[in-house]
């Protein structure tokens, strides 16, 4: 039987110099590094938020808006976006060449997760943009841009199903993401022979209340873009920080709020152990 190449096959030998160089691995790892940051920030506003000491509840965006206020802000941010642009690399590498199945058939459960994968890059690449505008001086829009493009998709044929679809989608990754916690299966993707027993004990324990925290704010997303299409609203729609915000607003909110921020700031010094200890495959 003739075994007939795909269609990314003439192009996998150059991605595949590319990957294998030592640069690409660093910037890598700098990207866990960045995307830890960020949602350290993130979850430090709301932990702040929580206790009532003068911090409000934000995004992704707002993390990046906090960085570059800091002495040397626009430094600190290049650099963050720079670590942002190579985990949106090693996203598309992923999606695309899915390095760490290599010789494994092709089934549903991987195809879901290289789309996922693909989401991820396109979300990052976003934030990449927004932290450009922001070195560049421009002002970033206080506007949920979730609410924006569900507002957009409402109008157009079908966009109440479209997203229902995506709310539906966005619940089914929080809820996996839940079981990768219950599952710690992620030790999998960690050198877990480099690290102390205390370093792993701390890395997967991080590590599943992170994850745990993510996945349920995903599943609340998930939940509010379900309702913008059954009630075709799209300012039902919530992001990260209107999430956050909608959390510290319900019965013992302060409570509830303050252990998804503490999540929060777990997955993001998870990412930074990721950093040091992920395994980045080559092609």
């Amino acid at each position: 039987m003739t075994k007939h190449n795909s269609p990314i096959e003439p192009i996998k030998q150059p991605i595949k110099q590319v990957t294998s160089n030592l640069w690409f691995e660093r910037l890598t790892r700098l990207g866990y590094a960045a995307k830890g940051l960020v949602y350290f920030i993130v979850g430090l506003f709301a932990i702040q938020a929580a206790i009532g000491s003068g911090g409000k509840t934000t995004d992704t965006t707002g993390a990046l808006q906090a960085i570059i206020t800091q002495p040397f802000g626009k430094f600190l941010l290049s650099i963050v976006t720079l670590g942002i642009i190579g985990y949106v690399l090693w996203r598309l590498v992923q999606a695309f060449f899915d390095p760490e199945n290599r010789g494994q058939l092709i089934n549903a459960k991987r195809i879901a997760k290289r789309i996922g994968y693909a989401c991820s890059a396109i979300g990052y690449a976003g934030l990449a943009l927004t932290a450009v505008k922001l070195i560049m001086g421009s002002r970033s829009n206080d506007d949920e841009p979730l609410e924006d493009w569900t507002i957009y998709f409402l109008a157009q044929p079908f966009g109440r199903w479209l997203v229902a679809l995506g709310g539906v989608m966005v619940i089914c990754v929080g809820i996996s993401f839940l079981f990768q916690a219950y599952k710690a299966k992620f030790r999998r993707e960690l050198k877990l022979q480099e690290m102390s027993y205390r370093e792993r004990t701390w890395a997967v324990c991080l590590g599943r209340f992170g994850i745990a925290a993510r996945g349920f704010v995903f599943g609340i997303i998930g939940i509010f873009l379900v309702l913008a299409a059954i009630q075709v609203d799209g300012s039902e729609a919530r992001g990260l920080g209107g999430t956050l915000a909608v959390l510290a607003q319900q019965p013992f909110g302060s409570w509830i709020l303050g252990v998804v921020a503490l999540g929060l700031i777990a997955y993001g010094i998870y990412s930074v152990i990721q950093a040091r200890y992920r395994r980045i495959a080559n092609l």
